[in-house]
């Protein structure tokens, strides 16, 4: 088949597995469609992330999770195929990726995923796919309550440290997420833990995280209740929440974030209203004159079913995406690509 009748023929699919789930809305008749639709993966798509590659925008990949007991990490191209896999993962949850992590003197781009099975996150260079984490580190030792499931990178600008930062299944509020020290030890990774912090309304779970480096903040979606935000500096010793949002318009979960950079400090953040089928669209600097407040500027209606994790870049990389990319995660064992031309149009009301 040609790539446009095989992506009509997924989004009839997922349309009708939606549609048996009384709990989940229909694909809208003016959803934006996918630009490429990737080749399907073994199980289940959780969450993706973009690596752009340092000397070529064409050939950056994006990197999924499939969410199986023999599941893994895949690397696309930007024409949705296989181009890369990771050893086998005992249910990876999560990913995101940071630039020049210093392992044995040298600079590595990772990918860091929860591996839910084992308590563990792993990291992985890119853009190859292999693991330097020694067999994995532990997360959220000497705590009842461990599986874990979100993870975002923070890169402090003042001196290039990454952090991970780790949420759960469950946990208790107040210290619900928490924050490893990424460095290197010989030709492995390592992890220290340097914070523990966020509130948890209780109602769900936490798993779609993000981090703003320029702006230094984190944003995570406490599922049924709203998206909170705190600074993502250790240093700062400062875990007080700044601001909590998106507490209306959800059909239920909160889930995965996006961050859309038109500049060091203005943009979009784009959340997941998983079982609409659609994404809430807000503000990154905030309103005029308060940046912790974030009033909805649009609800964009996607093709993408029941959506757990996106990613978004501004970066040109070439072709049909001069001007960046979103992608999502979508029911139907595929991530699912768009020219951000087509969510900029729809933000602005066309």
């Amino acid at each position: 088949m040609k790539n446009n009748s095989i992506i009509t023929f997924l989004l009839l699919s997922v349309l009708f597995l939606s549609c048996k789930d009384d709990k989940l809305a229909p694909i809208a008749p003016n959803a934006v469609k996918p630009t490429t639709v990737t080749e399907a993966l073994p199980h289940d798509t959780d969450d993706p992330s973009i690596w752009i590659h340092p000397t070529d925008a064409t050939k950056s990949i994006i990197v999924g999770t499939d969410k199986d007991t023999d599941g893994g990490l895949y690397a696309f191209d930007l024409d949705g195929k296989i181009v890369g896999k990771s050893e086998v993962l005992k249910r990876p949850n999560n990913v995101d990726i940071a630039y020049g992590l210093v392992i044995d003197g040298k600079k590595v781009d990772v990918a860091v995923t929860t591996e839910r099975e084992s308590n563990k996150i792993r990291i992985f260079s890119l853009p190859d796919l292999k693991a330097i984490d020694n067999g994995g580190i532990p997360v959220f030792e000497g705590e009842e309550l461990r599986d874990p499931m979100g993870v975002a990178l923070y890169t402090r600008p003042s001196d290039n440290k990454i952090f991970a930062v780790v949420g759960r299944k469950s946990g208790p509020s107040g210290s619900y997420l928490w924050q490893y020290e990424l460095s290197g030890n010989g030709k492995f990774a390592t992890a220290k833990v340097v914070r523990k912090f966020g509130a948890y309304s209780g109602k769900k779970e936490i798993e779609a995280i993000a981090v703003d480096n320029e702006l230094g903040t984190i944003l995570y979606c406490d599922e049924q209740f709203g998206i909170r935000k705190y600074k993502a500096d250790p240093a700062l010793n400062d875990n007080k929440e700044m601001a909590l949002f998106g507490k209306t318009g959800f059909k239920a979960d909160n889930e995965g974030i996006a961050i859309y950079k038109k500049t060091d400090s203005t943009g979009y953040i784009l959340v997941s209203n998983q079982q609409a089928n659609t994404f809430m669209v807000y503000p990154r600097e905030g309103a005029k004159g308060n940046p912790n407040n974030y009033p909805l500027l649009a609800e964009i209606p996607t093709s993408t079913v029941e959506c757990d994790g996106a990613d978004a870049t501004s970066i040109n990389l070439g072709g049909k995406y001069k001007n960046g990319l979103f992608v999502a995660m979508s029911n139907g064992m595929t991530f699912h690509y768009y020219a951000w031309d087509l969510m900029q149009q729809r933000i602005d009301g066309k």
